[in-house]
């Protein structure tokens, strides 16, 4: 853009998004598979989805004790590149993009003018100039459509800098998009203890085992893995990171041409069969999260209660001491005047009510301190959730109280005192507050004993 006529343009305008009520649900690239091997394909965020094959337990199981394979493909995929890059990522993002190296990835969020919520996303960034972003499939096309509108100057970013705006544009792709041919991809997610000896066993070179094994939380690497009698042209052209959306230590999202996904799929599922892999669907990954604490935007970020990242306890990925991000200042007042932060917590016995999204917690005084944003069984079979509590009651150990409501509302009598024998009037479900993170100690009850005994190969000379 030319300075000076950025400094002569009208007022730029605030951003506005709404989603197009009738489009039509999309497919994944697995749709078909996912039809031929479950009746459970639910509409979610826009997209026909699997919502589990042969339970959601366990799967679950799989998961925490083996390993289990996610169809993610409805997930965002942009890539952002040249020379801007780095300058672009750090004007639009809460985390620092300059920090992380090639073959690293970051977490971070996207806030408007006003310090909301736009969406949280993983960042991985592939070469100096070269990052690929992964949104949220509710908000891709939200995200996608902020993203360019800021790149090239044509909405506010910060209303007491109305002329700000983007003097170098950096190039954003949408790699779900046919037009861009060979450089497409979309993401699966190989998650749990056996991923690594998984992808290994898919390894025809013992330097490319190595490789795969020293992979660190959070890093990536680009390769070819398939069949190890199969030629080059046959095997698959993957970018793999050690991240997820599960809580596990070892698990992987994995970049595939949406050509090759099926294939892939298909070739991980029999390779890993030795350990116990599952395709998983929609259920065991809001379990698994829901269980590691993870927020899920419009339940523990933005949603109902416009919830922020430091009150879903993220605060960590929003680095104030940055000079600048889009939303700074605002997410800096609004953080001023918030009450109340994300819980965790676990239902005391077994067989109650699934509490759900909205449903009001009172503490042991019967005084009301917040609401559930999540809840799910996890591996005990009791309901674990997350809550949005104020923060003075918000202690770990101390016993609440869920209103699991039923869908229809409920028949009392307004006066107690009006009670008759025989009439009904409902009670709280007593909970327990956790840690607001699993620790080690909770993490290792996830996988009981059986994980010790998981076959998995080591680096070459370990």
């Amino acid at each position: 853009h030319n300075l000076d006529e950025v400094r002569l343009r009208p007022e730029l305008p605030v951003f506005q998004w709404e989603a197009d009520p009738d489009a039509a649900l999309k497919r994944t690239p697995l749709y078909e598979w996912h039809k031929a091997h479950t009746r459970k394909v639910i509409p979610f965020a826009g997209w026909e989805m699997p919502v589990w094959y042969t339970g959601v337990l366990d799967e679950h199981n799989a998961v925490r004790k083996a390993a289990g394979l996610f169809d993610v493909a409805h997930m965002g995929v942009f890539e952002i590149s040249g020379p801007n890059a780095t300058e672009f990522l750090d004007l639009v993002l809460t985390n620092y993009a300059r920090w992380f190296e090639p073959g690293e990835s970051f977490y971070a969020y996207l806030l408007d003018q006003d310090g909301k919520v736009i969406d949280d996303l993983m960042v991985y960034r592939r070469r100096e100039d070269l990052y690929l972003m992964v949104v949220n499939a509710a908000n891709a096309d939200k995200d996608w459509a902020w993203l360019n509108a800021v790149n090239d100057g044509r909405v506010l970013i910060d209303r007491q800098r109305p002329d700000l705006c983007v003097l170098r544009p950096a190039v954003l792709r949408d790699l779900k998009d046919p037009v861009n041919g060979a450089d497409m991809r979309v993401d699966l997610a190989l998650q749990g203890p056996a991923s690594l000896a998984i992808l290994q066993s898919l390894a025809n070179d013992p330097r490319l085992k190595d490789r795969l094994a020293r992979v660190p939380k959070t890093g990536l690497i680009e390769c070819r893995l398939g069949d190890p009698e199969a030629s080059p042209e046959e095997q698959f052209d993957l970018v793999i990171a050690r991240t997820g959306y599960t809580g596990e230590d070892i698990g992987y999202e994995i970049f595939v041409h949406p050509d090759r996904a099926i294939a892939f799929w298909e070739t991980v599922l029999e390779a890993g069969q030795p350990w116990g892999i599952k395709p998983c669907g929609l259920a065991a990954r809001d379990s698994t999260r829901t269980e590691a604490g993870l927020p899920l935007y419009g339940h523990e970020l933005a949603g109902p209660f416009d919830m922020s990242p430091v009150g879903a306890g993220f605060g960590s990925y929003v680095k104030l001491h940055k000079p600048y991000f889009v939303g700074r200042t605002a997410h800096i007042e609004r953080e001023k005047t918030r009450e109340l932060e994300t819980a965790r917590f676990r239902m005391n016995e077994r067989g109650v009510r699934m509490p759900k999204t909205g449903d009001p917690v009172v503490n042991r005084r019967g005084r009301a301190v917040g609401w559930v944003t999540s809840a799910a069984v996890d591996v005990d079979g009791r309901i674990l959730g997350m809550a949005y509590l104020e923060s003075r009651y918000h202690r770990e150990g101390d016993e609440i109280g869920i209103f699991s409501l039923p869908s229809r509302p409920l028949t009392e009598r307004d006066n107690k005192a009006d009670l008759q024998p025989g009439d009904k009037i409902q009670l709280p479900d007593a909970a327990t507050i956790l840690a607001r993170f699993p620790d080690d100690e909770e993490r290792s009850s996830w996988r009981g004993e059986e994980v010790e005994s998981v076959p998995r190969f080591l680096p070459a000379g370990e």
